[in-house]
């Protein structure tokens, strides 16, 4: 089909364009456009936000939303179970007809995950050593990151600490991390304060070692040094110039400290200097259950811990990075 107008559509429109130069003015052919300044600074502003991109990215990561969705479940579900009905207590045994504890009795109706060789309910326990082994890893890794952020950046941008602050860190990252749990584990009383105690003293190393390597990239910049010429605090560099490039590396070693933290735990109670044995963990229901290996009817209480300590492990590690890759500025473009 042709592009060419028609003969007589073209005619028409340079009469139509002659008549309009006959009746108007040069004057009422070119005028100024109108000039708001409000409406001007709103068509130069930008409505970017951060914290809105990211969780925009993070969003389209249906798998970590998923997985996000569900450890706020298992979460909310620790605190909630025991509150609701038909739910045994978790540090109750429970007794037969008979008088006699209900030891290792098989899953059921009434005991929906048995009971231990004491006959405390399994599926009591299990919720409540999950809400235990959740609060270690949750206050183990706020402590490692408060800590390890205010050492790593004094660390790395302070250059008259950085003599001092490396010194600490070769004699405390030469000290094994497991012989410093056991010793703590010894000498300490046993109990949540004390894991957290002990996990905790040289948790922030690696945090701190991390962020200083990452200061001394873009300390000086020139963004930095202009904001430094122009006599801004130390302090307001620190937190508007410094620490918003790190949220994506921070948010994912976090992420990934949690289940690090649940891990230690479920190590030193399963060498049996963790948590008393009357207190409900992970690492308690793990060593309890490898105990029963050899017993074929009862190596299902070695599966449920495990499979929670592994659900709970992976989400946070899929979370982690679909967050710090959320954080990242790069994948904020539409």
């Amino acid at each position: 089909m042709s592009l060419l107008k028609h003969p007589k559509v073209e005619a028409l429109e340079n009469s139509l364009q002659a008549q309009l130069k006959r009746d108007l003015s040069e004057k009422e052919l070119f005028s100024f456009a109108p000039f708001d300044a409000e409406e001007a600074e709103l068509t130069g502003a930008s409505n970017y936000s951060y914290w809105r991109s990211t969780l925009r990215a993070f969003r389209k990561n249906r798998v970590a939303m998923f997985l996000l969705l569900l450890m706020l479940l298992i979460v909310l579900f620790t605190f909630i179970q025991p509150l609701l009905p038909g739910q045994y207590d978790a540090f109750v045994v429970t007794n037969g007809d008979n008088g006699l504890p209900l030891k290792n009795k098989q899953p059921s109706a009434e005991h929906w995950l048995g009971t231990n060789s004491i006959g405390q309910d399994l599926w009591a326990r299990l919720w409540s050593g999950t809400r235990t082994s959740l609060f270690i890893g949750l206050a183990c890794t706020l402590i490692e990151a408060c800590v390890g952020i205010l050492m790593g950046v004094l660390w790395g941008y302070v250059r008259k600490l950085d003599f001092l602050f490396t010194e600490i860190y070769n004699v405390l990252d030469n000290i094994p991390s497991t012989i410093i749990l056991i010793l703590i584990s010894f000498i300490l009383k046993p109990g949540v304060g004390t894991i957290i105690f002990a996990m905790s003293i040289t948790g922030w190393i690696g945090m701190a070692r991390f962020i200083r390597n990452q200061i001394l990239i873009i300390r000086d910049r020139d963004y930095n040094l202009a904001s430094r010429c122009l006599g801004i605090s130390t302090g307001r560099i620190i937190v508007k110039n410094l620490l918003p490039y790190m949220v994506s590396v921070i948010t994912m070693r976090m992420a990934l400290a949690i289940p690090s933290a649940i891990g230690n735990e479920v190590f030193v109670t399963y060498i049996g200097i963790g948590l008393p044995v009357d207190t409900p963990s992970l690492g308690n229901l793990i060593q309890t259950g490898r105990s029963l290996m050899t017993v074929a009817s009862l190596r299902y209480q070695l599966f449920f811990p495990v499979a929670v300590l592994v659900v709970i492990t992976v989400s946070f590690y899929i979370i982690g990075n679909a967050f710090a890759d959320a954080a990242d500025p790069k994948n904020h473009v539409r």
